[in-house]
C-alpha cells in the first residue's frame, strides 16, 4: 500500500501583494500599448499575495544567468532541509528509511542534482536512488507522485521522498513585454515543498492508480525559450482553455478504475489560474467549492508551479482530512500539454506502535543474506520467508 503522507510547505519571507504588483506594472510599463489588458488579466488571476526568494528590488534586476543560478542553488540548499525534515516527521520516518528521492524543479539547474547534496548532507543512505525531474513544469508535482507510486509498486514496502523547489521569480525577464509575459509576472510565486510516500503504514492518500495524458500538437503552448539570459517563459493564449481537452482524460482514468470522476470525495489539482478551476467545474459537473484548496493556494501564494499540488494537499490535511475510504484525485497540468493524474482513497494509520511497520525486503536481498553477503537494513527490519 503506497500512502502519500502530509506534505511540508515553506514560502520565502519576501511578500508582494496584488496592489503592489499592479502599481509596479503601471510604473514599469506605463507606455505599453496593452497595459490596460495586462492589468485586467493580472487582477483576474485571483492572486492576492505571492512570496519571493529575494526582495522585489533584486527580483526586478537581471544580473545574468550565472548569478541567478547561484542564487537558486544557495537558496535551495538553505531552505530545502527544514522542509524535508518536517515531511519525514509527518511520515514518522527518518532519512535512513528513504529508498528513493525525487527532486522536482524547473526554475534552476544543478548537476549533480540536488538529490546528491541531500543524500550527502541530511543522512540518507548512500544507496538511495535518485530521480530528478526538470522539464515537466507545473505537471511535475503530479508526475513525481506517479513515479513514487510506480516505485512503491515495484518495490513493496519502499519509501519515497519527493521534494519540489520552485523559485519562479528567478525567471523574471525585464525585456519580455508580451501580454502573456506581463501576466506571468503577476501570477507566479516561489515555494518549497516535500512529502513522503510510504510503502507501508501512514495516514493520507492511498494511491491506487496513476496515468498520464498528452494533448497532441500542443508542445509550444507552454515552453521555455532558453537564451543567453536564461529561461524565458512562453505562454500561448490558448492555454486557459486546455481543460476542455484534459477533463475527458480525468474522466477516462477514473472510469478505468470503476469510479465516477464527478462523484469523488476530494480533488487536489494544479491551480494554474482561475479559468482552469472554473472549467474543471464545468466539464466535470462539479460545484466551485470542490477546488477550494487549490483556489486558496492560488489566492495566497500564486502559481507555485510543481509545488501547487502539495500545497493544496497540505491544506486538506490541515482541514482534518476526510473520512476513511473517501475516494479522490490528484492532478498536475503543464507543458506538453500534459496531465499527470493519480487516483486514491484516504486511509488513517493505526495508532501507537503499529504506525511504523516493518519494511518489506526483496527476494534478492534475502538471497544475498543467505549467501553471507553483508546487507544494511534500517533498525526494526525483519526478514521473513
Amino acid at each position: 500500500m503506497a500512502v502519500l503522507c502530509r506534505p511540508a510547505i515553506a514560502v520565502p519571507e519576501h511578500v508582494i501583494t496584488l496592489d503592489e504588483t499592479l502599481d509596479l506594472a503601471r510604473t514599469l510599463h506605463a507606455d505599453h500599448p496593452q497595459l490596460a489588458l495586462a492589468l485586467r488579466l493580472i487582477e483576474n488571476t485571483g492572486v492576492r499575495t505571492r512570496h519571493l526568494v529575494q526582495p522585489i528590488e533584486q527580483t526586478l534586476t537581471h544580473p545574468g544567468l550565472t548569478v541567478r543560478n547561484q542564487v537558486y542553488e544557495r537558496e535551495a540548499k538553505r531552505r530545502v532541509p527544514e522542509v524535508v525534515e518536517r515531511a519525514l516527521g509527518h511520515a514518522e520516518l527518518g532519512a535512513q528509511d528513504i529508498d528513493l528521492i525525487i527532486y522536482v524543479s524547473c526554475t534552476g539547474f544543478m548537476m549533480p542534482s540536488m538529490t546528491a547534496w541531500l543524500i550527502n548532507t541530511l543522512g540518507f543512505r548512500s544507496d538511495t536512488r535518485q530521480v530528478p525531474i526538470a522539464q515537466l513544469g507545473c505537471a511535475a508535482g503530479g508526475a513525481a507522485v506517479n513515479r513514487a507510486h510506480d516505485f512503491c509498486r515495484a518495490y513493496p514496502g519502499a519509501n519515497v521522498l519527493i521534494v519540489a523547489c520552485e523559485f519562479c521569480s528567478l525567471c523574471y525577464q525585464p525585456s519580455d513585454l508580451g501580454v502573456g509575459s506581463l501576466l506571468s509576472n503577476g501570477l507566479f510565486g516561489d515555494a518549497v515543498a516535500a512529502v513522503v510516500m510510504r510503502g507501508q503504514g501512514g495516514t493520507g492518500v492511498h494511491v491506487e492508480r496513476n496515468g498520464s495524458h498528452l494533448v497532441p500538437d500542443t508542445e509550444n503552448w507552454i515552453s521555455y525559450g532558453v537564451k543567453d539570459t536564461g529561461f524565458h517563459f512562453q505562454l500561448d493564449k490558448r492555454v486557459p482553455g486546455t481543460m476542455e481537452m484534459l477533463a475527458p482524460a480525468l474522466r477516462t482514468l477514473a472510469g478505468q478504475h470503476g469510479w465516477d470522476v464527478s462523484g469523488l470525495g476530494f480533488y487536489i489539482v494544479h491551480a494554474g489560474g482561475p479559468r482552469i478551476l472554473d472549467d474543471l467545474c464545468h466539464f466535470l459537473n462539479l460545484p466551485p467549492e470542490t477546488f477550494r484548496y487549490s483556489r486558496a493556494t492560488l489566492t495566497e501564494r500564486g502559481n507555485i508551479a510543481s509545488a501547487v499540488v502539495f500545497d493544496a494537499l497540505a491544506r486538506l490535511f490541515a482541514d482534518g482530512g476526510v473520512g476513511e475510504g473517501t475516494t479522490g484525485l490528484i492532478a498536475g497540468f503543464g507543458p506538453g500539454i500534459t496531465a499527470e493524474i493519480s487516483l486514491g482513497s484516504w486511509v488513517d494509520a493505526p495508532t501507537g506502535a503499529a504506525r511504523r511497520r516493518p519494511r518489506a525486503i526483496s527476494t534478492s536481498d534475502i538471497a544475498l543474506v543467505h549467501q553471507g553477503v553483508p546487507r544494511r537494513f534500517p533498525a526494526g527490519t525483519t526478514i521473513t520467508e
